[in-house]
């Protein structure tokens, strides 16, 4: 019989089950990180801003796609963004019957305020964090979503 002693694999599913515990509490922290967005953009319209800048210019199946949020739901959050200018909808060159979804410069202006908001909220809670600590979990958090 292979495989780790009894113990050590005791530890290490303990291990992991408080990994997936202190998973579940980021929703808390990104619920409270979120209510520092303005109230007439709400966390998702704010996704819909993020995914257009950091992927480009896209049809709403794509944005869906990387948003993994059904299609209803991504397009609920376009027109809310689209109404209020911060993207554009052209028609797609290749098939007039879609739209291709662009960031205006009013939503890059939105974008730039609501990561200096995020930057400010982050530094007020951990704000008795050593430097040390923070870069610890930078580098902890990137490689866990390098990972998936």
């Amino acid at each position: 019989m292979g495989g780790c002693p009894v113990g050590t694999q005791t530890a290490e599913i303990t291990r992991y089950e408080e990994l997936a515990r202190q998973l579940t509490g980021i929703g808390a922290v990104k619920r409270d990180l979120a209510r520092s967005l303005p109230p007439d953009c709400p966390p998702g319209a704010a996704a819909v801003l993020t995914v257009l800048d950091r992927h480009g210019e896209m049809r709403l199946s794509r944005l869906a796609e990387l948003m993994a949020v059904d299609i209803s739901v991504t397009s609920r959050h376009v027109t809310h963004v689209a109404e209020r200018g911060w993207i554009g909808r052209e028609a797609d060159p290749g098939d007039g019957r879609c739209r291709i979804l662009r960031l205006t410069p009013a939503g890059r202006a939105l974008l730039a305020e609501l990561g200096a908001r995020y930057t400010a909220a982050l530094e007020r809670a951990l704000a008795t964090w050593s430097a040390q600590d923070i870069d610890a979990l930078n580098t902890l958090l990137a490689r866990l979503r390098s990972s998936f």
